[in-house]
């Protein structure tokens, strides 16, 4: 098998993984290689945009790619969610003033502008007709992310009638966000379902879950994945084949009940284009530092989404705000940060994730020298696990010991998420012989993840680690790491033993 891409590095990938949207500018196999070989480890397909069509094209690229070059990248379907958004609207839209009154209903198909006693009223239809029984007076009603914002203040005869406090132009889809409302609308409607099918036939690693608000609903979806992976795989060896769900933050309510979906989801997402929208923009800042220490305490990765670097989209820099967005997301801890409009209908995809890769670098050039001692998420010394205790009692071993890598065989990934979770501040190197896992490790911080047929002991682990060190260059002969796996390998939860070894020439 051929050495992964970065055998021509001496450095070994960051510790924050990248995740990539994949779109029109990215989508050709050059430049997905080239933005794999930048740093790329997730490739995101945003279902609120294409056809089926265009996103089988678009896996079946990548995962060619990948194979070609022998790099273990995820994939993950993101769901549309309920989005509510404004019916059609003639023209080239409605400008709405300060002031002026607007009304909600279903009784029409398209927007119109009515004069009432000489005053010049906005009528909506909208995509949501349980709108007008759930908003309540008092609530707001913000437009077109928030560029245009009203407050209720009548709610009578199947009718939402609000006075504008912010204008601005509405056209037809306009997105539609209701803060304080709650609503009955499914965290997982038809098209969602639809796509999730499509994401389990087609094998793809995680599915990100919109506009969650609590932890059922996360685990609904968990019950409902798991009945298709049943039928599908047919058997109890594929039962830990279910796809991992990304619980997408960016409702309020979600951030009240972060502890939960925490605990619930397989990984969770600080999506800050809603979130933002619909909590005081000042507020987000503090609710990303809270649902990333959620996370941690849960022992959940977590990944920092949106407006990362969006001015690269057109510009061929950053500016100095989205760098040090992009490097306090790496101080605060995220296994993740994430690249939308940037990579998937950008200008440059491949010097953005440049751009961003030199900056995680040098974020995590910055912490390399701070003190710094492990502290176990509370959920780990919990469980009283073995694997866990490993894990920890590792991060200790390779302090004392001067360890420039932790290198460990995780057949499903556990061992490569306590081991992430511990934060060492030095690579992990994690080893599968399980295809499905060894991607779905591509997106845990610090891990760099192989796929490789099981040794037959634990001897055998050892030469196969020299062998992949010595053709990536990441450690030389005399480099000091520390080892885990155990015996049986390829069996999960075998993981029994952690050993302090000094690099050898390969055999």
């Amino acid at each position: 098998m051929t050495p992964p891409q970065e055998c021509t590095q001496t450095r070994f990938p960051t510790i924050a993984r990248i995740v990539a949207t994949i779109g029109p500018s990215s989508e050709s196999p050059e430049m997905v290689r080239r933005l794999i070989t930048l740093g790329v480890r997730v490739f995101r397909f945003n279902f609120s945009h294409g056809s089926f069509e265009e996103h089988s094209a678009r896996l079946k690229v990548v995962r060619e790619v990948a194979r070609d070059m022998d790099r273990p990248i995820a994939v993950m379907a993101d769901l549309p969610g309920p989005k509510i958004r404004c019916g059609k609207v003639p023209g080239e839209g409605i400008m709405l003033e300060i002031g002026q009154e607007v009304i909600f209903t279903n009784e029409i198909d398209q927007a119109k502008v009515e004069q009432v006693e000489g005053r010049e009223i906005a009528i909506f239809p909208t995509t949501y007709p349980q709108m007008v029984d759930e908003v309540q007076v008092g609530q707001r009603v913000l437009l077109n992310d928030g560029a245009v914002r009203m407050i209720v203040t009548s709610d009578d005869n199947g009718r939402v009638q609000c006075r504008v406090t912010v204008g601005g132009l509405i056209t037809t889809g306009k997105g539609i966000n209701l803060p304080e409302t709650n609503l009955s609308a499914p965290a997982v409607g038809e098209r969602d379902w639809e796509i999730c099918q499509w994401a389990v036939a087609h094998d793809l690693d995680f599915i990100a879950m919109s506009f969650v608000r609590r932890a059922d609903e996360v685990r609904d979806l968990r019950r409902r994945l798991e009945g298709i992976c049943a039928v599908d795989k047919g058997n109890a060896e594929q039962s830990g084949s279910r796809i991992p769900i990304v619980a997408k933050v960016e409702k309020p309510q979600a951030v009240d009940n972060i502890r939960d979906i925490a605990d619930a989801a397989d990984v969770v997402m600080v999506a800050r284009g809603d979130l933002g929208v619909e909590m005081d923009i000042a507020q987000t800042p503090v609710a990303q530092k809270k649902i990333i220490e959620a996370c941690r305490c849960a022992g959940t990765a977590v990944i920092v989404a949106t407006q990362m670097l969006e001015t690269m989209i057109t510009a061929s820099s950053p500016t100095r705000a989205e760098a040090s967005d992009v490097a306090n997301a790496v101080f605060d801890g995220a296994d993740a940060v994430m690249l939308s409009g940037e990579t998937a209908v950008g200008d440059h995809p491949d010097l953005v994730v440049d751009t961003m890769t030199r900056i995680i670098r040098a974020a995590e050039d910055r912490l390399a020298d701070l003190p710094h001692r492990a502290t176990p998420p509370p959920i780990f010394t919990q469980q009283k696990s073995r694997v866990a205790a490993i894990a920890h009692g590792a991060w200790h071993i390779a302090a004392d010991f001067g360890a420039e890598m932790v290198v460990a065989w995780s057949q499903q990934g556990t061992s490569a998420r306590f081991l992430s979770q511990n934060n060492f501040r030095i690579p992990i190197l994690a080893y599968s012989s399980d295809e499905r896992f060894t991607r779905r490790m591509a997106v845990l911080g610090g891990v760099s993840p192989l796929h490789r047929d099981p040794p037959g002991g634990f001897s055998e682990f050892v030469k196969l680690v020299e062998r992949d060190l010595a053709a990536t260059g990441w450690a030389k002969p005399g480099a000091k790491i520390v080892i885990l796996g155990g015996e049986p390998f390829g069996k999960p939860h075998s993981t029994s033993s952690v050993v302090a070894h000094i690099v050898r020439e390969p055999e």
